[in-house]
C-alpha cells in the first residue's frame, strides 16, 4: 500500500488578522479556516498578508512571515536594520515595533505563560507587569542600544561572515550588526573573509580591554592568519573533542560585576548584555537579603557570580557551596573564589550533585538553570531544605513558569517578580523570581 504524498504549503499566502503576541517572537492569527499561523513580522492588531515559511497539510500549525502589511499598528516602525525582516537574519524578533512596544510585548508573554503554566496572575506573583530596560538602553527614537558582547557569526560557503536566518542553517551576509556591543565591531570580523571556517565567535568584554576571537574550523581546514585591527587573543575549537584551545593571548576574559572581577574562560558563560550581570547579582541580593553567618547554595553556578555575592555578604562565619557542570567554568568559579575560604564548589549535576552532599538545611538558594529549567526533581529537593528564600533567574518564561508550579507544590509561594529587557529587539527576557515558604 502506497503512502500518500503530505503537500506542503510553503509559500501559500493568508490575509489575516493578527492576534495576541505568543512566546517565542511571533504573533498569533488564524486563516478562514481556522488554522493556526504563528506570524513573525506582525504586531497584535495588525492586518496582514502571512506567507507560510513551515507547515504542511497534516500539520496542526503553520510558520509564517508578514509579508506584507495592509494596516498597521500604531507601534510599528521600519525595521532600523537593513538586515531584519521576512527571509533575512533571524537574530532580532521585533525590530520593527517601538521599544516600549517590545516590553510591553514580552510583559503579555511573561504573565500569560504564568497564568497558563503556575497559575498565578502578576499580582499573585509580585509583578506590576513592567519590563525594566537595563540602564542605559533608553535610548531616542531611532537609535538601537549595542549590547551584545558577545556574537557567533556563521560562516558561508565563501568565506562571508553572518548571522543564521530564523529556524534556518543559511546564513545571511551582513556587514555590520546593530546590536553588537562597540567592541565586537571594532574587531571587523565582518570586513574579511574566513575560508574553511564553519564559525567565528567575537567577545568583547564589558568589564575590561579583553577581546577574543573563537574558531570553528570546518572538518580538515587550516586556521587562517588572523590579523584584526585590536589586539585580541584567538581561541580555537577542535573538530575531535569540541574543546576550545588557546592560539594565541589568553585563553579567559576578564568581566567585572560587584565591584570584582571575574575570569570567563574560553567559551564560557556570562551575561551577554554589559549590564546584564551586575542587575541580576543586585536584584538576587536585594530579593534574598543575605545575613552574616547564613549558609547559602548556588546552584548551576557557572563561574561563580552569585556564590561571590553570597559570600560577600554572608560573611567568615557563612558558607556558600556551588554546583556546575562545566568543567571549565568550576576552574574559573574556583580561581574567582579563592579569597572566600568558606566557598566551595563541586563539579556535576545538580540532581546527582546536591543529594551527594548531604545537606538538609540552608538558609538562602540561588538557581540560575539553563534555558529548559530546573525540573521537578530538582524543585522537589530544594523544597525540603528548609531555605527562608529562593531567588530563581530565569532566561525562558515557561520554564520558570512550570518550576514556579512544582515549587508551589512544594510549599514555597512566590514573593515577587522582576522582569529585565536585557535582550533589546529580540523576544527574550530576564527574570527574577523571589520564593519564600507558604506560612
Amino acid at each position: 500500500m502506497q503512502n500518500t504524498p503530505v503537500s506542503s504549503l510553503v509559500g501559500e499566502e493568508y490575509e489575516v488578522e493578527v492576534g495576541p503576541v505568543a512566546h517565542g517572537g511571533h504573533c498569533i492569527a488564524r486563516t478562514e479556516e481556522g488554522r493556526v499561523l504563528f506570524v513573525r513580522h506582525a504586531l497584535p492588531g495588525e492586518k496582514v498578508v502571512a506567507r507560510v515559511t513551515e507547515g504542511e497539510e497534516t500539520s496542526r500549525f503553520l510558520r509564517a512571515d508578514a509579508v506584507t502589511v495592509l494596516e498597521a499598528s500604531k507601534d510599528r516602525v521600519e525595521a532600523p536594520c537593513r538586515f531584519a525582516g521576512p527571509g533575512k537574519c533571524g537574530g532580532c524578533d521585533w525590530q520593527h515595533a517601538k521599544p516600549g512596544a517590545q516590553r510591553r510585548l514580552k510583559g503579555e508573554v511573561v504573565a500569560e505563560q504564568l497564568q497558563r503554566l503556575a497559575g498565578l496572575t502578576p499580582e499573585e506573583a509580585g509583578w506590576d507587569g513592567t519590563v525594566m530596560p537595563a540602564e542605559g538602553d533608553k535610548l531616542p527614537a531611532g537609535q538601537v542600544p549595542q549590547w551584545r558582547t558577545r556574537v557567533q557569526y556563521a560562516i558561508d560557503a565563501e568565506g562571508h561572515a553572518g548571522l543564521r536566518r530564523h529556524r534556518s542553517h543559511e546564513v545571511e551576509v551582513v556587514d555590520h550588526c546593530m546590536i553588537a556591543a562597540e567592541g565586537v565591531s571594532e574587531l571587523g570580523i565582518e570586513k574579511r573573509t574566513w575560508e574553511g571556517m564553519a564559525s567565528v565567535e567575537a567577545i568583547a568584554a564589558s568589564g575590561s580591554n579583553d577581546r577574543q576571537v573563537i574558531l570553528t574550523p570546518r572538518p580538515g581546514a587550516r586556521l587562517p592568519l588572523v590579523e584584526l585591527d585590536k589586539p585580541v587573543s584567538v581561541m580555537r575549537v577542535d573538530e575531535k573533542d569540541g574543546g576550545v584551545h588557546r592560539v594565541h593571548g589568553r585563553p579567559f576574559v576578564r568581566e567585572r560585576a560587584d565591584e570584582r572581577t571575574y575570569r570567563v574562560g574560553s567559551g564560557g558563560f556570562w551575561q551577554v548584555h554589559p549590564q546584564a550581570a551586575q542587575t541580576l547579582m543586585l536584584a538576587v541580593m536585594q530579593g534574598l537579603t543575605p545575613r552574616k553567618g547564613e549558609t547559602a547554595l548556588d546552584l548551576y553556578c557557572g563561574v561563580g557570580l552569585f556564590a561571590g555575592a553570597l559570600a560577600d555578604r554572608v560573611g567568615d562565619q557563612g558558607a556558600v557551596l556551588g554546583i556546575e557542570s562545566g568543567k571549565r567554568a568550576v576552574e574559573d568559579a574556583r580561581h574567582n573564589l579563592a579569597d572566600f575560604p568558606r566557598v566551595r564548589i563541586e563539579q556535576g549535576k545538580v540532581e546527582q550533585v546536591l543529594p551527594r552532599t548531604g545537606i538538609d538545611n540552608v538558609d538562602l538558594i540561588v538557581l540560575d538553570p539553563p534555558r529548559a529549567g530546573a525540573g521537578k526533581q530538582t524543585v522537589a529537593h530544594l523544597t525540603t531544605l528548609g531555605a527562608r528564600r529562593i531567588a530563581y533567574v530565569a532566561c525562558d518564561p515557561a520554564a520558570l513558569a512550570r518550576d514556579l508550579g512544582y515549587f508551589k507544590e512544594g510549599g514555597y509561594k512566590v514573593r515577587t517578580l522582576r522582569v529585565f529587557d536585557l535582550f533589546p529587539m529580540t523576544h527574550h527576557v530576564e527574570c527574577v523570581a523571589i520564593l519564600e515558604p507558604i506560612k
